[in-house]
């Protein structure tokens, strides 16, 4: 029997327990199947799992929802990296790069605060739905003030600052297809006493994130939303970086600056929360080598 594989549950973007965004980390031994890690994926049931495998000395990396496999994921980089730290699999600077299906994805471990580099994408303004604009209405008693399309396919709304958008409160059903894949609401924050605190520093702007097309109702923390508005909020506030906040159930926050690739930097902290084996031994499927190394831009 093969020896188990190694997993574990990082808890992304948050200093404390059971806040941030969860993601579970599988170190593989050898590649596998879409099938296989889709099953897995459903089991574990976080809204990314993320898989690890070291391939001729790269590490490739893919990310799964209990439904699918996505092409970036944020928070689950960021618990890719932190797992990475966990098991000894980093050299003593702390640095790596992932190859993923975005790209080569360069990350930093320094102690507790772990930082990752994402592909910077454009938002286009475009008119806002009609029936967005109803619910918010409805819901919130205010429309968006702004919206946008992105390259990344997430559509993205802009609340006004007294808009009370930690207690939005709707069902999966409301979001239309394209925004079903991905519906980004946010809105500017007050510096004051009571505004959220991300490594000491106060928050600009604050997020929620709905995603029930790709089966995740809400994602508690996400890093490519995040990395999605930056610019945005870098052009806003006029400094070189800015400080996000996600106020959703489970929330937590990134400080995110421009690196000199033009990549978004997105540092935070994260803690593993369980880790343990795998008993699901993996498959043999004889292509799932060429398909990981075409996939994850491996020559």
């Amino acid at each position: 029997m093969s020896e188990p594989i190694p997993a574990l549950l990082v808890e992304a973007f948050t200093a404390l327990p059971c806040q941030g965004n969860g993601a579970a980390v599988v170190l593989l031994p050898q590649p596998v199947s879409d099938a296989w890690m889709q099953r897995l994926a459903r089991s574990l049931n976080q809204s990314e799992t993320a898989f690890l495998l070291r391939d001729r000395g790269e590490w490739l990396l893919r990310w799964f929802t209990p439904s699918c496999e996505v092409p970036l994921c944020g928070h689950a980089t960021l618990a890719a990296l932190l797992a990475l730290g966990h098991w000894g699999q980093l050299d003593s600077s702390g640095k790596a790069v992932f190859r993923s299906r975005s790209g080569a994805l360069p990350v930093a471990l320094h102690g507790p605060l772990a930082s990752i580099e994402l592909p910077a994408a454009a938002m286009q303004p475009a008119p806002p739905p009609s029936y967005l604009q109803r619910l918010l209405q409805e819901t919130l008693g205010t429309p968006l003030e702004g919206f946008w399309h992105s390259t990344i396919g997430y559509r993205v709304g802009l609340l006004p600052p007294q808009a009370a958008l930690p207690a939005l409160a709707w069902s999966d059903a409301v979001l239309e297809p394209a925004e079903a894949r991905g519906l980004v609401l946010m809105q500017r924050l007050d510096v004051g006493a009571d505004a959220p605190q991300v490594m000491g520093q106060a928050a600009d702007y604050q997020l929620r994130f709905f995603a029930p097309g790709l089966g995740i109702s809400e994602d508690p923390v996400t890093g490519s939303a995040h990395a999605l508005v930056t610019p945005y909020w870098l052009q806003q506030t006029g400094r070189t970086q800015t400080v996000g906040w996600q106020c959703s159930p489970r929330p937590g926050g990134m400080i995110a600056d421009v690196s000199s690739s033009g990549m978004i930097r997105l540092s935070g902290p994260g803690s593993v929360l369980w880790q343990g084996s795998l008993q699901m031994q993996p498959d043999s499927c004889g292509s799932a080598a060429e398909r990981w190394q075409r996939l994850c831009g491996s020559d």
